[in-house]
């Protein structure tokens, strides 16, 4: 019965749903007006979080195919149609969306001054568009879904944004743009050749229906799409912009589930479908990997804006994703899927605490800001946690994703290996030194003194983060149940097709 009722598509329609109640219903920014749209927002992106938890209950982790399928076809000469449907893979990522997604809203209030009715529009049609893009299992449809959630998050960063917000957006937008056009002609290509946007049937049809020279073209135009949104390097420098103007909200969606498709599309498209293309580049990979984990480390530490800091680390654990997820073992690929995780839980706490401070001081500057610990002493217990997840100390989750991508890459090569681990050695130390600076020392000034610790409605945010950042770091099997199999399934196909 629970397989049965459409859960994936409530999914993505809700919170859609409640964009349109908002749009119908709320006629004007009054407080009152304000405080209803919050309500009705929180509760929307409360009641999808509940809905995917009756989805992961109903999942069968026993199962390597896809689950709560649905199937309804749009244009029959080419099987184009409304295809959804979700592995343990997708299902973490959808879970993931939806957990963050009421703490975004909660981050928004007394953060987002003007046109609160567009925003919390934008934010719930961005929930909805990114849950239909890890639930699609038609090519076509994972498109549309992929490209149309770049409207609602450019127009987060433009509106909402810094005071360079106008720049950040259109340099975000751009470079997403440049990739998604070659990934629509390798689409085209696709479709054309195979007769079928169906992404099960498609696993069978492209590795053997292209020309070895066609299929790496159409590997790198998916690449470009992919890379882009990870972000590898060199493509990489949207993204510091992006975060430093965005919204606390904005930066939070963005680091934790929006540079994840990027990944997602990697494991889901191109190397099942071009299984080969992706053992040929895979070199190409591993060094730009290990140009992002390194040098994106190196300018990390000589940022002064936390934000600008914490963006640049993001690249350099994605950097991690990458590597694992081209090493073509086990290990690597489930340390990939499981750094995307927590990077995920990690990042997004780390923005959200990043917020906090700027509420109240109005600067990001490290050094306007210190001695945190001795006025704030539950914020700093916090930000401790989760400075110890990101410079993926044992007995947290960081530790379980970087560990077994490290692990895989011993196997590729111990040169990788080694360059890798310097991306530990230099996070640590970043990180460590904002830490210092942050909550360490002496209080700098009267205006630090008279912070008042976090607030409850801060600390519904950030204490269950904390906690699962402990938790998934302990007791990590909870989470790699989830995706083995699955990712086992996708390695064992892409080995047979390699040979």
């Amino acid at each position: 019965m629970i397989i049965d009722y459409p859960f994936l598509t409530t999914l993505i329609l809700l919170p859609a749903l409640g964009a349109l109640f908002i749009f119908l219903f709320v006629r004007d920014n009054s407080k009152f007006s304000i405080q209803n749209m919050t309500v009705m927002a929180f509760w929307t992106t409360i009641i999808n979080f509940l809905v995917s938890l009756v989805v992961l209950y109903g999942f069968d982790f026993s199962d390597t195919g896809f689950q709560f399928v649905e199937n309804h076809i749009w244009i029959s000469q080419f099987d184009i149609g409304y295809r959804v449907g979700i592995d343990g893979i997708s299902l973490l990522m959808i879970v993931l969306t939806t957990a963050l997604m009421p703490v975004c809203i909660l981050c928004s209030q007394g953060a987002i001054k003007s046109r609160h009715k567009e925003y919390f529009i934008c934010f719930l049609l961005l929930e909805s568009f990114i849950i239909g893009t890890f639930a699609s299992t038609d090519l076509l449809l994972f498109y549309l879904f992929f490209e149309v959630m770049l409207i609602p998050m450019f127009l987060i960063i433009g509106i909402w944004g810094g005071k360079d917000r106008v720049y950040a957006a259109y340099k975000f937008f751009l470079y997403t743009l440049f990739g998604s056009i070659l990934f629509l002609l390798a689409i085209i290509t696709i479709i054309v050749g195979a007769k079928t946007t169906n992404l099960v049937e498609l696993y069978d049809i492209v590795p053997s229906l292209f020309s070895e020279e066609v299929a790496r073209y159409l590997w790198l135009a998916l690449f470009a799409a992919f890379a882009v949104k990870v972000p590898m390097w060199p493509f990489h420098t949207w993204l510091p912009d992006a975060h430093v103007q965005a919204p606390t909200s904005g930066s939070v969606i963005l680091a934790a589930v929006l540079l994840k498709m990027g990944a997602y599309g990697f494991i889901r498209f191109s190397l099942p479908l071009f299984p080969e293309a992706s053992y040929y580049f895979k070199d190409l990979v591993y060094v730009l990997s290990l140009i992002a984990i390194i040098y994106t480390s190196i300018v990390a530490f000589i940022q002064t804006d936390i934000k600008k800091l914490v963006a640049y680390s993001s690249i350099a654990h994605m950097g991690y994703v990458t590597l694992g997820i081209f090493t073509f073992n086990e290990q690597g690929m489930v340390g990939a899927v499981y750094q995307m995780l927590s990077h995920g839980i990690i990042s997004g706490a780390l923005f959200i605490s990043i917020g906090v401070i700027y509420n109240r001081m109005h600067t990001r500057d490290i050094n306007e800001l210190g001695g945190l610990a001795s006025v704030m002493p539950r914020y700093a217990a916090l930000f401790i946690i989760f400075t110890m997840g990101s410079v993926a100390l044992p007995a947290t989750s960081g530790f379980v994703g970087e560990f077994l991508v490290l692990l895989a890459a011993y196997k590729v090569s111990p040169a990788i290996m080694i360059f890798a681990s310097f991306g530990v050695i230099f996070g640590a130390a970043y990180m460590l030194w904002l830490a210092k600076r942050l909550i360490m020392g002496e209080v700098l000034n009267d205006k630090i003194a008279a912070l008042k610790d976090v607030t409850n409605r801060e600390l519904i945010m950030l204490v269950p983060l904390a906690a699962l950042t402990i938790i998934l770091g302990v007791y990590p099997a909870v989470v790699i149940d989830m995706v083995e199999l699955n990712l086992l399934d996708i390695l064992k196909n892409t080995e047979l097709l390699i040979k």
